[in-house]
């Protein structure tokens, strides 16, 4: 019975996307947890950003540790390596053609980790992650026939 709550109750705490990364404040039953502490500013998200085609806007989050982190806002070239060369060009951006992070992406335009890029070198894979590393870089891959 105790693995059994368990397990369900790491399922509903992964089922749910919120800001605030934290315990649930119920218990399984549905009962109510008592705090453990307050809230403290490290503990606050933020909102995830989603990088676009256009021209390349970036913007600076101070975070913990009194860090930068640059956010990628917008994009028009990226870095694209290709494998068979071993080089790196610098090539426009022109559409998102495949995105498993959110369907909708592709018709937006939103790039992300993963994302699979059309640009003027062929289609491309993104390998970094721009709203959260400040860059665009990028693998040809071969287009399936």
């Amino acid at each position: 019975m105790k693995i059994y709550i368990k397990i369900s109750l790491n399922i509903v705490l992964s089922d749910f996307m919120a800001l605030w990364h934290l315990r649930s404040k119920r218990k399984p039953t549905g009962g109510r947890l008592q705090r453990l502490r307050k809230k403290t500013r490290n503990n606050r998200g933020s909102m995830p950003v989603e990088t676009k085609i256009g021209v390349r806007k970036i913007t600076k989050q101070r975070v913990e540790g009194g860090n930068v982190k640059l956010r990628l806002n917008s994009v028009e070239k990226v870095n694209v390596a290709d494998p068979k060369t071993g080089k790196v060009k610098r090539v426009k951006v022109l559409s998102v053609k495949e995105n498993k992070a959110n369907v909708h992406y592709i018709r937006r335009n939103v790039i992300t980790k993963g994302a699979v890029i059309e640009t003027e070198a062929g289609l491309a894979k993104v390998t970094s992650r721009p709203g959260q590393q400040g860059i665009a870089n990028a693998v040809l891959v071969a287009e399936k026939k």
